[in-house]
């Protein structure tokens, strides 16, 4: 552990964020999984309302900067192309 105050602070913040953002990813992959299972399923109205939500937690991990942009741009068009293929 640290002597200096300062980064005693850093190590309790990066904590804090690290928890968070595996929480986040946790829950964006929930979504991803979620869509693909409605896709496997053949259920049209499944999938296209768990887009809609996958597609809201892409565009929010990289406005967090949880996510590189390409990262969400990448896997939109692989889950929309899944959909559009039922």
């Amino acid at each position: 552990m640290a002597n200096i105050k300062s980064q005693i602070k850093r190590t309790i913040t990066n904590e804090k964020r690290r928890m968070a953002n595996a929480s986040f990813k946790s829950s964006l992959k929930t979504a991803i999984k979620s869509v693909e299972v409605a896709v496997l399923n053949h259920n049209k109205e499944a999938a296209v309302a768990a887009l809609t939500t996958a597609y809201k937690k892409l565009d929010k991990s990289v406005s967090k900067g949880v996510h590189h942009k390409n990262y969400a741009s990448r896997q939109k068009a692989r889950l929309t192309k899944q959909v559009n293929a039922l």
